[in-house]
């Protein structure tokens, strides 16, 4: 009892040093989640271990870190009103399904020259090439709600997210599938891997839509608020109860509060879910930074300087994937300008689901092909940890080049844009030149 007290006690000091760091970076004009994230490597295992390995590995921790990503969840599903995003049409779709599968496609060709020369096997390349094409969502919609982002980009990413997580699993999973039955007799059966993927889609779904039949008979915020979060609870109940019968605890608990909050956000009144979500928001805000400082104490910073060519090959690849595949889709579905332009520099966030994904191909690959398992662990380590920072940045400027910084709840920043004509133009949204205000999580 008493490991759990001080367990507790160093998860609030952390807790308090990333807020406090974020406020910092804040000032600086840049997103708090960098502050999160520098923060969560240096308390981390591999630094000065206040955030240490028999926290992060515990059993309390793991069930309270996968509840916040399920809260985490509600951001997203929340923000998915169907008659607000079908006036986008295929748009969405098309851009998440190009801006995948050309992520998958330009790593996997240039790992396969790569290894086609230097003696690896090539089916190596087809794994770096489905690790690479998941984006992890936290960093980004936290830059979203730190710096209070809307417009044409912003409107775009958020249900991205949630689709292009779908997208990434399939993918990763058939490629680990494809390569498993390569290199071992024991395959993974394809219903297996559709299972896998859409399962939490199909829990969140059900558990939403018994919330929304309910929530309509709630009129009382508090009320409605207590039926919301007993639900929820069910929904990640049913999660861990299936995380442990299952061989590995695979389940996106992320993905299980997307698609719960998504249905019943469909199913009430604008005006009940603003209730709900009114009280809800400092709590998310408190889940996100658990969700990133999970994502990035594991991460070693000395790979910084032990990065090799692999490491470097690997980042700017996947970028160019991202970016090149987020502007081809955007421009087939005539997406406004600021879209095609900034959307890509949105999805380079990467490191929670790519060390995810790392490990179950470790998993396959360490019987049957042992020298294989240094190649790949070592390149999307070093990988996780220099993008993250460097993604962070960049959606940060993105949402600035696209004119959408502080635009959310009528936002009263002074702030430059660029428009589609590449010109710059002056705004002065609160009519107070050069004095900025605003309020971050």
């Amino acid at each position: 009892m008493m490991y759990i007290v001080m367990d507790l006690l160093r998860l609030a000091a952390t807790v308090a040093l990333a807020f406090a760091a974020g406020k910092l970076i804040s000032r600086l004009k840049l997103p708090a989640i960098l502050g999160w994230l520098i923060t969560g490597m240096i308390i981390g295992p591999h630094a000065l271990n206040l955030l240490s390995s028999s926290v992060l590995d515990s059993g309390w921790f793991t069930i309270s870190e996968s509840l916040l990503e399920c809260i985490f969840g509600l951001m997203i599903g929340t923000e998915m009103i169907w008659s607000q995003m079908k006036k986008a049409g295929p748009q969405i779709l098309v851009t998440t399904i190009t801006e995948s599968l050309g992520t998958f496609l330009v790593v996997s060709a240039v790992f396969g020259v790569i290894f086609a020369f230097t003696g690896i096997p090539v089916y190596l390349a087809l794994i770096f090439g489905g690790i690479a094409l998941a984006t992890a969502p936290a960093p980004s919609l936290s830059v979203v709600n730190d710096l209070k982002t809307d417009g044409p980009v912003t409107k775009t990413l958020i249900p991205m997210a949630a689709l292009d997580d779908l997208v990434g699993a399939l993918v990763f999973f058939l490629v680990i599938a494809f390569v498993s039955a390569h290199i071992s007799a024991a395959g993974i059966p394809v219903p297996v891997i559709l299972l896998l993927v859409f399962l939490p889609v199909l829990i969140g779904a059900v558990t939403g839509f018994i919330a929304g039949k309910l929530l309509r008979h709630t009129h009382k915020t508090a009320s409605a608020l207590a039926v919301m979060l007993a639900m929820l609870l069910a929904t990640a109940a049913i999660g861990f109860f299936l995380n442990s019968v299952l061989p590995a605890p695979v389940l996106n608990f992320m993905l299980l509060g997307m698609s719960y909050s998504t249905v019943f956000a469909n199913m009430v009144t604008k005006e009940q879910l603003d209730g709900m979500m009114k009280v809800m928001n400092p709590v998310i805000g408190f889940a996100m930074i658990i969700v990133i400082l999970n994502l990035a104490a594991p991460l070693d910073y000395h790979l910084i300087f032990s990065a090799g060519i692999y490491t470097a090959v690997y980042i700017i690849a996947r970028a160019i994937g991202k970016y090149s595949g987020a502007y081809f889709g955007a421009s087939v579905t005539h997406a406004p300008q600021t879209v095609k332009k900034y959307l890509g520099f949105t999805l380079l966030p990467h490191s929670g689901v790519s060390l995810v994904f790392t490990s179950i191909a470790v998993s396959i690959l360490e019987g049957p092909a042992p020298d294989c398992v240094p190649v790949i662990q070592g390149t999307i380590a070093a990988a996780a940890v220099i993008n993250e920072i460097i993604a962070v940045f960049m959606a940060k400027k993105g949402f600035e080049w696209a004119g959408e910084l502080y635009q959310a709840n009528g936002g009263t920043h002074s702030h430059e844009t660029e428009g589609t004509s590449g010109t710059k133009q002056r705004r002065n949204l609160s009519g107070r030149a050069g004095r900025i205000q605003h309020q971050r999580v």
